[in-house]
């Protein structure tokens, strides 16, 4: 199964000393995107589309670059082959540009030409957590619901979700009440792009998630351990205290 990573964003409130993309800012050394990967590959997931925006070269630059940096290597006569002397990761990596000012439902449309079969996951580049993806498809397959989002319990300015029975009555946007907030961490079926239009100002967590919750398509999965979303630097700061994947 395909996992999408959103890596579009600007990430303007993240405010780091270097000129990155959030995806990029380290997280105990790594990227956040690394650690992202990482949490998938625990679970034997290990193809991944990347939608670009802001400083995508920059991400693209990272993992052309990725196995000789990271890895004990001996480079094999004068044409520079080498050959990788540690475990490493066998990530299979599309690299998609959505577009400098494409918003996040705009960058998953431009990539369902890349989805291979009929389910698939998604979430974003700036969100960790210790979530059992096995036990988050099995759910999404036992709901039969074309998405799925993973809920987690917050007070914060992100979107609430009303919930009954496992599955979302509402979806509202930048709300300060207690609930379940989206927490990433999708699994979706390619019908889920008939909610999406071409225009690059569609928002996912706008319009699309708000008409699947009242088709009543929109299923949640209820995440209760860990989950950080890294939005500022003080995000980040905590991040690095309490992230050891």
């Amino acid at each position: 199964m395909q996992v999408v990573i959103l890596c579009g964003g600007k990430g303007t409130r993240l405010k780091t000393n270097e000129d990155i993309p959030k995806p990029l800012a380290l997280v105990n050394e790594k990227p956040l995107i690394w650690h992202i990967m990482k949490i998938y590959s625990k679970f034997g997931f290990n193809e991944f589309i990347l939608p670009l925006g802001y400083k995508g070269d920059k991400i693209k630059e990272y993992f052309m670059h990725y196995d000789w940096m990271n890895h004990d290597f001996m480079k094999i006569g004068s044409e520079n082959r080498i050959e990788l002397l540690e475990e490493h990761e066998k990530w299979n990596i599309t690299f998609v540009n959505t577009g400098l000012e494409t918003m996040t439902g705009g960058r998953i449309k431009k990539i369902e030409k890349y989805i291979k079969e009929d389910t698939f996951m998604l979430t974003y580049g700036d969100g960790l957590a210790d979530i059992d993806i096995d036990d988050l498809i099995n759910f999404h397959m036992y709901k039969g619901n074309i998405a799925t989002v993973t809920g987690v319990e917050r007070k914060t300015q992100y979107g609430v979700l009303s919930v009954k029975d496992g599955i979302a009555e509402s979806f509202n946007e930048k709300t300060s009440l207690d609930g379940l907030i989206n927490g990433g961490f999708f699994v979706l079926d390619k019908k889920v792009f008939d909610y999406l239009s071409e225009d690059d100002e569609c928002i996912w967590e706008n319009e699309p998630l708000s008409r699947l919750a009242n088709d009543g398509e929109l299923a949640v999965y209820e995440h209760k351990g860990i989950w950080m979303a890294i939005d500022t630097y003080k995000d980040l700061i905590e991040a690095n205290q309490k992230w050891n994947m």
